[in-house]
């Protein structure tokens, strides 16, 4: 009999929580042609912040920038920013995108936000294990120019 309780409470908890999870859409852009574009702008990114290309990375982030990561804290200097990526990032960083993972979302009359996983691989660990981690990014499209404004880095 404790057998076949057990048994229908395991049935029901695994009832509720598979309701719950379907209770999450499944995303699909609003907006393919703003997806593809922000899509884009973040590979542009990142093709320079792997290969040190520090003058594209300084085009892309906005003056007025906010950057926030779970381990260091918030910057708000674009220079300092652009200083610490040098020194810290270069060479020694790479990141890559976890497919299927970006959501974008049209902010009406400023840009968009983008959300995602990826990870980093550190050259000089190569043996480490890189964990998917969580991304936040506002883009801001003035002048028909894609800014970074905040980013919000989560790394667990």
């Amino acid at each position: 009999m404790f057998r076949v309780i057990l048994s229908i409470i395991a049935f029901l908890m695994s009832f509720f929580a598979f309701g719950q999870i379907n209770e999450i859409p499944k995303y699909k852009p609003t907006d393919t042609k703003l997806y593809n574009e922000i899509v884009k702008m973040d590979t542009k990114y990142f093709n320079a912040y792997n290969s040190c290309d520090m003058k594209t990375q300084e085009e892309i982030y906005d003056e007025d920038l906010e950057f926030f990561h779970d381990k260091g804290g918030l910057s708000t200097s674009k220079s300092d920013l652009l200083k610490a990526l040098k020194e810290n990032i270069c060479n020694k960083v790479t990141r890559t995108l976890i497919k299927g993972s970006v959501e974008v979302y049209p902010i009406k009359g400023y840009g968009a936000i983008q959300m995602g996983y990826h990870k980093f691989y550190n050259k000089q660990e190569p043996n480490a294990k890189s964990i998917p981690s969580k991304f936040v990014v506002v883009w801001k499209n003035k002048n028909n120019r894609w800014k970074i404004t905040k980013v919000i880095s989560l790394h667990n």
